[in-house]
């Protein structure tokens, strides 16, 4: 039986074999070190379980925008290829959706990678709409 839940603090470090799986080129101890800090700035994570196994995650932010009020961010979604094609990723769009109306959220927004079209494909099918470009300069 797949369950969804929120990971607690102290099991963060849980999702860096799945983290890998997104990026496997960031070491280790600094996915640790970025969990730390994202912890302090409000990061949460859902885990996706078959009984007590972790095979998929979405971070989630709950934030607030001047322009759409408050939101919620999923982030770095990542279900392990055995469980893909499954409806899984649907069922967990279902459950952010109830968690982020249970916060007071009005929308729900996120980013995606140009060259991922995979992704893009499913986040339409889910009913997000292209409505910007995200930037990056890095220092």
């Amino acid at each position: 039986m797949i369950v969804f839940k929120l990971i607690n603090k102290q099991d963060i470090y849980s999702i860096i074999p799945l983290l890998n799986m997104l990026n496997d080129a960031i070491a280790d101890d600094i996915l640790k070190q970025r969990l730390d800090e994202m912890l302090t700035q409000g990061y949460k994570c859902i885990g996706i379980f078959d009984e007590d196994k972790l095979i998929g995650i979405c971070g989630i932010w709950v934030l607030t925008k001047y322009y759409v009020g408050r939101y919620i961010e999923p982030d770095n979604v990542i279900i392990s290829p055995a469980y893909q094609n499954k409806n899984i990723g649907t069922k967990l769009m279902i459950w952010i959706s109830e968690y982020a109306k249970e916060n007071g959220c009005i929308a729900s927004e996120l980013n995606c990678y140009v060259n991922n079209k995979r992704a893009q494909k499913f986040w339409e099918k889910e009913g997000y709409e292209v409505i910007g470009l995200h930037f990056q300069k890095k220092y």
